[in-house]
């Protein structure tokens, strides 16, 4: 894999030494690319030296917009990052980094683990052929390197969990380390995330030459590279080796990748590691498109392969028969930009999912975001959904949201214009985290027959988060339309099951939410919940229940709750039912545009509504928030200097942990802040609102630069704990640190 796919700012020879080659590939084979490519390095390394030597021979100057070399030790706006030599690999550096506890997964696999599929192996993915995604984009580590989230609400993001199976992260640093916001979402739709190991160029063959020298070195860079999946939380590694060897090295090459698999088996259950398709087992850098004899030892001692993306049509058959009983384990590569693919990749990735659906193995489609790259019309949202529906239609849904309770979804895609808790606006920020996902829902591409049209909104009101599911078009008064919006796998016990949902809707439009279930016989039940009788249809489902709609705490969201008794039932499929109502003096008005002033002014027939948020958990399921008291607030690198206008500026990490030491997992923490003065003349306190400063995956958060007004006189930030039902402590209630402001201050405290 040699790709990078867009020209990184300020960064113009590293993108000539990507780019040039990336435009040849489509003509050259790679063993001629390598050569191009290390002579344009050698020319442009010789031409940077001569660069350096004549700028440092002038007097040194300060240059303002030459930004500061990255000192991982010094505290900053947290990122992630990879390492990029086996010297800190082998030392540990990355534990010794300030970033370090900030890229620490908050989900772990095992929380959200499907249950249903059975396995023929110790990664216990499912007995069937999957699909892998290789997240490759210009380098790594753009939008999603901001750990507290970043401001580009057009960022890249992925919300097909549903059709996905593994996760990679792929860079061309030696050790890619997943950012922690792929870890926690793929986790929270039981997706499997890899790291990637890589060797290639030049410097990739002399690493080899420490990294194989002897059997003990092998052991110990696998055993560095187990330790920083263990402690970060995500799932394995895929080992690509772009280099050749000598013969003599592949003894100890072949310990490295059987050290590495079998200790990650034994440290994380249902841990993965491949191989990706690139060096023979006789040190050869010649890729075979297929699994044979020259990569197969090394298929054997790990949990699949990734095969290169160049094959021909008869080779995954010829794979298969060589895997035997593993052919679920072989990948076969698709390299979505198109350059030498078979199908051609891009608005054709479909043709060659066909033939591995065919012949029965797994597909690693490589870099999907060549839709966001290339700037695919009409835009990503709509192009990225038509992608991935040419995906669904080829290979199908193999995967069901993890049967795991409580179940809870806000539809956030991790980015967008706004954020609100419980339908208040808490900010009106651009933004982008994808830790902050919910479960995405199964829509596909819109069809424009359908009356009514249903697509993930992340510009209008949101319950929680930044996104809805919206319902628009036309119905008339007698009619209903459904939708189905996940597939599931919750197995129900004689608990019953409560479910709570969010609608905002315009007139008469009303939203209610068709459940189906299955027995163990293949017995289907269809109950239809929702805020009223419905005469017209309700004799379309086996049951239906009233709701208990209550104005929710913000205006115009309704909050509708149910509890369903369906004991040994399965519950497979949650739609959503667009409807009238009968009785429109009961229901809310709220109207989307905003320059609207009289709602009978539309047609009766048209329709809207928004759909906020589910939640489902047994009955007897309640949030057990630890008290305030239970935990221990800390804080840490403050630094405080002074600001405009007698302001004072501050920056600190605050961190907190349970004082009884438990490991409680939760969905997330709300970091808000409230700002005390003093009333002028008295010795009364004044406390400010509270202000959201945003979210944690961790448990640590770091503000940066904030500005504090003359006369504060302290800062309570309060750590808000977010449960998995979607439930949120009370802040009065939540635990918090309370820092005095006093006098002016330059300091910086460790």
């Amino acid at each position: 894999m040699q790709h990078q796919n867009s020209k990184p700012k300020g960064q113009g020879w590293c993108w000539m030494m990507i780019m040039i080659p990336r435009l040849l590939r489509v003509y050259i084979n790679r063993r001629i690319l390598i050569t191009i490519r290390n002579i344009i390095r050698f020319i442009l390394t010789t031409l940077q030296t001569l660069y350096l030597f004549v700028t440092m021979s002038k007097p040194s100057s300060s240059d303002p917009l030459q930004p500061p070399l990255f000192d991982p030790k010094q505290p900053s706006v947290p990122i992630s990052y990879p390492i990029k030599t086996l010297e800190d690999l082998k030392t540990r550096s990355y534990f010794n980094s300030f970033h370090y506890p900030f890229n620490i997964a908050l989900l772990p696999m095992s929380h959200h683990a499907a249950s249903s599929s059975s396995s023929s192996s110790s990664s216990s993915l499912p007995n069937r052929r999957r699909l892998l995604v290789c997240h490759d984009m210009a380098g790594g580590y753009l939008d999603d390197k901001w750990v507290q989230g970043g401001t580009n609400p057009d960022a890249y993001a992925i919300w097909h969990w549903h059709l996905i199976d593994v996760f990679v992260y792929f860079s061309h640093s030696l050790v890619t380390i997943p950012p922690p916001c792929w870890t926690n979402t793929a986790h929270r739709h039981g997706v499997k995330v890899l790291g990637t190991f890589i060797i290639e160029w030049d410097e990739g063959r002399a690493a080899c030459d420490v990294l194989l020298s002897t059997k003990e070195s092998a052991q110990m860079y696998a055993e560095r590279l187990v330790e920083l999946a263990v402690t970060l939380g995500f799932d394995g590694w895929l080992i690509n080796m772009e280099v050749n060897l000598d013969r003599g090295q592949i003894p100890n090459l072949k310990e490295f990748v059987d050290h590495l698999s079998s200790l990650m088996h034994s440290s994380v259950p249902g841990s993965v590691v491949l191989w990706y398709d690139s060096v023979t087992v006789d040190g050869d850098l010649n890729w075979q498109d297929q699994l044979n004899y020259y990569n197969k030892p090394f298929f054997d001692i790990c949990d699949g392969i990734f095969v290169n993306y160049t094959w021909k049509e008869n080779y995954p058959s010829l794979s298969a028969a060589v895997a035997s009983d593993r052919r679920f384990d072989v990948y076969m590569g698709i390299d979505v930009f198109g350059r030498n693919t078979y199908g051609g990749g891009q608005w054709n990735v479909n043709v060659a999912l066909d033939v591995l659906r065919k012949d029965d193995v797994s597909a690693a489609i490589f870099a999907p975001g060549w839709v966001y790259e290339t700037k695919q019309p009409p835009d990503f949202e709509t192009a990225n959904n038509s992608w991935w529906d040419l995906v669904e239609k080829s290979w199908g849904v193999l995967r069901k949201h993890p049967g795991v309770l409580p179940f809870y979804t806000n539809f956030d895609q991790g980015r967008g214009y706004h954020i609100s808790m419980d339908g208040d606006l808490v900010s009106d920020a651009t933004w982008c985290n994808i830790s902050c996902q919910g479960f995405q829902p199964h829509l596909n591409f819109a069809d424009s027959t359908n009356p009514i049209q249903v697509f993930t909104d992340l510009k209008g009101s949101s319950y929680s988060g930044g996104g809805n599911i919206t319902f628009k078009g036309s119905l008339e008064e007698h009619a209903h339309f459904e939708k189905k919006i996940f597939e599931t796998e919750f197995v129900l016990s004689e608990l019953p099951i409560h479910l709570t949902y969010s609608v905002k809707s315009d007139g008469n439009s009303s939203l209610g939410l068709k459940l189906a279930f299955t027995s163990t016989t293949n017995k289907r039940e269809y109950i239809l919940l929702a805020s009223q009788p419905l005469n017209n249809f309700s004799g379309n489902f086996s049951k239906a229940i009233m709701t208990d709609g209550n104005k929710g705490p913000s205006p115009g969201w309704v909050i509708n709750q149910g509890t369903i008794a369906m004991n040994g039932y399965t519950l497979a499929e949650i739609h959503a039912v667009c409807y009238r109502c009968d009785s429109p003096t009961n229901k809310l008005r709220w109207l989307y545009s905003s320059d609207s002033s009289d709602s009978t002014s539309a047609s009766t027939s048209d329709y809207f509504a928004i759909l906020g948020h589910i939640s489902i958990q047994t009955l007897e399921y309640k949030s057990d928030f630890p008290v305030a008291s239970s935990w221990q607030v800390d804080t840490k690198y403050m630094k405080w200097t002074p600001g405009p206008q007698g302001s004072k500026i501050l920056s600190l990490q605050i961190s907190w942990e349970l004082k009884d030491g438990k490991n409680h997992q939760f969905r997330s923490y709300n970091v808000y802040l409230v700002k005390s003065s003093k009333q002028e003349g008295t010795s009364s306190r004044l406390e400010h609102v509270k202000e959201y400063l945003g979210v944690a995956q961790a448990k640590c958060y770091y503000v940066s630069e904030l500005k504090v007004p003359s006369g504060t006189y302290s800062l309570k930030f309060i750590i808000q704990v977010c449960g998995d039902d979607g439930t949120l402590q009370e802040l009065d209630e939540s635990p918090y640190y309370e820092l005095a402001v006093e006098g002016p201050q330059i300091s910086i405290t460790m």
